[in-house]
């Protein structure tokens, strides 16, 4: 799907906290992505439709350095990317072999890719910093993919840190983590997770101001009317 750059702009504003909460409010619980942390500290909020690549559990007659020039590769499938796109990786969580190195990266960041988001690790770690390709991932290992998993496929529904993923859902991340926006519940959050920053924002205030929490967080109905009358 195309992401408005309106709802990108509002989607920078919000946090993948809020968002999280937004979800629940719903009745999705399962949408913060395990395991993907910022690489570096600072990284900024990002947001972008998910991109998906799959790997499996490696088969040495195919998990081989030949399977790099393969028509089914990681090669490939970065040159499909979209820019502003977010490539979500189902690694299965290994953490003994880096998904992706720094030229890898260095690829993904020309083509105008927003950022990398996986369950698993990556190499080359100083050589991927200097691309500034925003990572989000569970750590770095020098071997490479081959060692621990084979790579099978792009552009179809992922399992990555034990959150079902398909392609064009929507991708938040900060320094909390990566969050998963529904495809199909994409307008509903637009209408509803800015107001819920105001109002956690407000409520900030009363805290600075001394308000003890009961009847403030949650709102009691008096508490509501405050609210309410701050806004007009």
């Amino acid at each position: 799907m195309a992401l408005s750059t309106e709802a990108i702009a509002t989607l920078k504003t919000v946090s993948t906290a809020t968002l999280t909460t937004v979800l629940l409010k719903k009745g999705l619980r399962n949408v913060w992505i395990r395991g993907a942390t910022p690489l570096k500290p600072g990284q900024p909020r990002i947001v972008g439709p998910a991109f998906t690549l799959r790997f499996v559990p490696a088969r040495e007659d195919l998990a081989t350095p030949a399977s790099w020039a393969s028509p089914i590769s990681t090669r490939a499938a970065i040159e499909a990317m979209p820019e502003g796109c977010v490539a979500v990786v189902d690694a299965m969580g290994v953490t003994d072999a880096g998904i992706f190195g720094d030229i890898l990266c260095a690829r993904m960041q020309k083509r105008g890719v927003a950022a990398l988001v996986t369950d698993g690790v990556v190499r080359d770690l100083a050589g991927v910093l200097d691309t500034d390709l925003p990572v989000w991932c569970r750590g770095v290992a020098a071997p490479p993919s081959v060692a621990g998993l084979t790579f099978v496929a792009w552009q179809q529904p992922i399992g990555c840190g034990g959150v079902a993923v398909f392609p064009d859902d929507i991708i938040v991340v900060d320094q909390d983590g990566a969050v998963l926006i529904p495809a199909g519940l994409l307008d509903a959050v637009l209408a509803e997770a800015p107001e819920q920053e105001r109002m956690e924002a407000w409520i900030m205030t009363r805290i600075d101001e001394g308000t003890p929490l009961p009847g403030l967080y949650p709102m009691n109905a008096e508490t509501k009317a405050l609210y309410e009358a701050s806004k007009k």
